[in-house]
């Protein structure tokens, strides 16, 4: 019997780390990205834009079939992914009631942006750590 095995030519990078002090935070859609009006479900992710010389900007998005909310930034602080949600409940009027599913980045963890989803009427959700499957269908999003 033989067993074939993939090599890995890149050292892997961890990029998110969880925080023991945070209290967990449900994950609410378990992989079921439909919802039965618009406006309900929201899913959010931060993708990396290399940049000549070994830089980066870093875009984060927040949408519910399309984008509604962006923000571009050279920084991946917490502002980066507010932003985005910011521009979410303004270009949809309001997210109250609606829940808001990212992976376990520490700004979607932060004390910061759950003080503004709690303003923001939004709920929390969280896929997973380590597990895409989880966030499927924000990892497959295109930017603006």
């Amino acid at each position: 019997m033989f067993s074939i095995t993939g090599i890995r030519l890149r050292r892997r990078v961890r990029t998110t780390v969880p925080d023991s002090a945070v209290s967990p935070v449900p994950d609410l859609f378990q992989r079921d990205f439909t919802a039965t009006e618009p406006g309900l479900k929201y899913m959010g992710d931060i993708t990396y834009l290399p940049l000549a010389g070994g830089e980066f900007l870093y875009l984060a998005d927040c949408f519910s079939r399309k984008v509604v909310g962006w923000s571009i930034a050279g920084h991946m602080r917490t502002d980066l992914v507010a932003d985005a949600l910011r521009m979410a409940a303004h270009t949809r009027g309001s997210l109250d009631g609606a829940v808001f599913h990212s992976d376990h980045g520490a700004q979607y963890g932060s004390r910061a942006f759950a003080g503004l989803c709690d303003q923001l009427g939004v709920t929390r959700s969280m896929g997973a750590v380590g597990t895409s499957a989880d966030n499927a269908a924000c990892e497959t999003s295109t930017p603006p």
